[in-house]
């Protein structure tokens, strides 16, 4: 996924203290310290749009915890903000550089260290890539069930930061659901050590939680003992084609009060089609309104797509299509994978937006976006992790035109003011970031806001671990 970025301004001017450089590398080697404004600057930036970002004064690459621990402590004798950094995937500015700011890249700390089958667990580092981290786990018949979009790319630190899901939420649950333990670089470079490996455990309060979704703000960390699962068996898909979104949306919330357990249950407007289409000439229903895939992964998957199959056509669908192999399901998922590059390639420019909405608001949610895009006279592509209610409208624009760049800042506002009158939430996996701060103070009201504020007070007195995210 390609996505368009605003250039990270360039002071020439910032202030640094003049002694930075030489006090990092003092317990740094000298190729983890990167100065050339011209290659620094590349850090600036995560995927998102409409997101400011400063310039860095200097990008760390460490690959011990005893070098991260010397950054921290080296930033807080000289004042100096520390932006942690994974692969730079993020869609909210969550990982955006602050002016005069330390870039920690972890992308360096990338091994996995322990895949235990008997515990089932695994112990990596930040910098370890999801898919990586799969396809060892899979070797020794386990799962690592979050899966988000760019699992080709994105770093398990950075899933840890944001919180992120994935296609399989709807049976398998966030990221959150897998961190059993954390070793986190605080503020002051002390190292602490949060959570378990065991199965279970309820020792004081859950401080592993409150660093999952912290998007760096609380401290750095540099070391997760994950869950994982038996690798169940490869999944089947059926495709059900609907003449309106909200005839989809019925068969979603058909679906989960009938009690089925999908382990895939997602939505592609007709928009979306288009565009893959366009870009992949897939050969996918252009005639639909609204595209529903669901698949199981249990033992007997066709008896289950039958199942839901029938539930789809007592919804309305015009056409129901299970797939007759695993390769068939695999190139209907590729699909819904390639949804939100299909998208910017409409106009160059996309803001997704990532709102979650009661799944039986879905609908609601679906109409009221339709609408936004009529109003503002916008391409607005919905795919949907279906099975959760998690929506991600994409808005798509043309960056060079200031009059549809306004536009699409406006319409992205006012889809999650929808999210939030249907009773959801600003972000479903994406987090907050830089680009929904003042949405994140309005869900979460006053007395949240300082709650949280105080909490950070707490962990990063001095307030320079990634400044001026969340709130």
């Amino acid at each position: 996924m390609i996505m368009s970025r605003i250039e990270a301004r360039r002071h020439e001017d910032t202030a640094v203290p003049g002694n930075l450089v030489d006090r990092l590398l003092a317990g740094l080697p000298a190729e983890a310290v990167l100065t050339d404004p011209d290659v620094t600057v590349s850090y600036a930036n995560d995927m998102a749009s409409f997101c400011p970002a400063g310039t860095p004064a200097v990008v760390v690459l460490p690959r011990t915890v005893e070098q991260v621990q010397h950054v921290m402590r080296t930033a807080t004798e000289l004042r100096v903000p520390v932006v942690p950094q994974g692969a730079r995937t993020g869609l909210s500015g969550g990982a955006n550089a602050a002016d005069g700011c330390v870039v920690l890249s972890l992308t360096r700390m990338d091994r996995i260290l322990e895949i235990n089958p008997v515990d089932r667990i695994a112990v990596v580092e930040p910098g370890v890539v999801n898919a990586t981290l799969s396809r060892a786990v899979g070797e020794h018949g386990l799962y690592y069930p979050p899966d988000p979009s760019s699992w080709e790319m994105c770093t398990i630190g950075g899933n840890i930061g944001t919180a992120s899901g994935g296609l399989c939420c709807v049976k398998y649950g966030v990221t959150a659901e897998y961190v059993l333990g954390l070793e986190v670089v605080l503020a002051d470079g002390r190292l602490m050590s949060t959570g378990r490996r065991t199965a279970k455990g309820v020792a004081g309060y859950d401080l592993t939680r409150l660093f999952v979704g912290s998007e760096g703000s609380l401290g750095v960390v540099v070391r997760a003992v994950l869950a994982l699962r038996p690798r169940p068996p490869q999944q089947l898909v059926l495709a059900a084609e609907f003449a309106s979104g909200a005839a989809a949306c019925d068969a979603v919330c058909r679906i989960m009060a009938g009690g089925h357990v999908p382990s895939l249950l997602e939505l592609m407007d007709r928009t979306t089609v288009k565009a893959v289409n366009d870009m992949a000439r897939m050969g996918l229903p252009e005639t639909t309104e609204a595209l529903l895939l669901a698949a199981f992964d249990t033992p007997d998957p066709a008896a289950d797509l039958a199942a839901v199959g029938e539930l789809c056509e007592a919804a309305g669908a015009t056409r129901v299509v299970p797939a007759d192999d695993f390769a068939e399901s695999e190139l209907l998922l590729q699909a819904r994978r390639l949804s939100l590059t299909a998208l910017e390639a409409v106009s160059g420019t996309t803001m997704i937006d990532d709102v979650c909405v009661p799944r039986s608001r879905l609908g609601e949610m679906l109409e009221g976006t339709e609408r936004i895009a009529e109003k503002y006279r916008l391409t607005i592509g919905v795919v949907a992790h279906a099975g959760d209610g998690n929506t991600h409208p994409t808005v798509c624009f043309d960056a060079a035109d200031p009059d549809e760049s306004r536009r699409a800042r406006e319409s992205f506002d006012e889809i999650m003011a929808l999210g939030l009158e249907l009773g959801g939430t600003i972000t479903g996996e994406h987090g907050v970031g830089v680009l929904k701060k003042e949405w994140l103070a309005r869900e979460i009201g006053p007395v949240g806001v300082e709650m949280q504020r105080q909490i950070k007070q707490v962990f990063d007195p001095l307030n320079i671990l990634n400044p001026g995210k969340l709130f």
